[in-house]
Order: structure tokens, then C-alpha cells, then sequence
């Protein structure tokens, strides 16, 4: 499985706010592996203001501050979103 810091390599030279679509480009053209790919075409159709907001919303181990509860919580709501976790602080 990919990992966030994983995803952000290979969207290093991405700029910025970017489409799923681009985000998806710009990983294969880096030559990204396919868990990555796999993860980052499970991504919300959505703008990403950064590499941060598509590792967070991208199907990969968890955001390094996102907690084990928090993992739990996200896993039961049926729709996320970019950042969902930091909306409730």
C-alpha cells in the first residue's frame, strides 16, 4: 500500500490548486508505481489546494496525524472529503 509520503514524491513538480485529473497526470509522468496511481484514482473528483490535501484524501496509510480513533471514526462515514479530519477541530 502507498504511503503519504509516498504520494507527495511523485507530486513534487504539481502546481497548485490542481484537479483529481492533473494529479493523476502528473503521477504517472513521474512514473509512479501502481499502488500509487491506484490510490491517487481513488481520489475525490475535487480541486487540491496542495500535496498535503491529496495524501490526506488519497486511499493510503493513514495522514501521520491522524490517530488510530480517528482512522476508526473516518472509516464509518460513507462520504470523505479533502481534509474531513480537520473540520472538526
Amino acid at each position: 500500500m502507498a504511503s503519504y509520503t509516498d504520494v507527495l514524491q511523485y507530486l513534487s513538480s504539481l502546481d497548485y490548486p490542481a484537479e483529481k485529473d492533473d494529479v493523476v497526470r502528473e503521477a504517472e509522468r513521474e512514473g509512479a508505481p501502481p499502488d500509487v496511481l491506484r490510490a491517487l484514482r481513488a481520489l475525490p473528483p475535487v480541486d487540491y489546494a496542495n500535496g498535503n490535501q491529496v495524501a490526506r484524501s488519497a486511499a493510503i496509510e493513514a495522514a501521520p496525524e491522524v490517530g488510530p480513533s480517528q482512522r476508526a471514526a473516518q472509516a464509518r462515514e460513507p462520504h470523505q472529503r479533502v481534509s474531513q479530519h480537520l473540520r472538526r477541530i
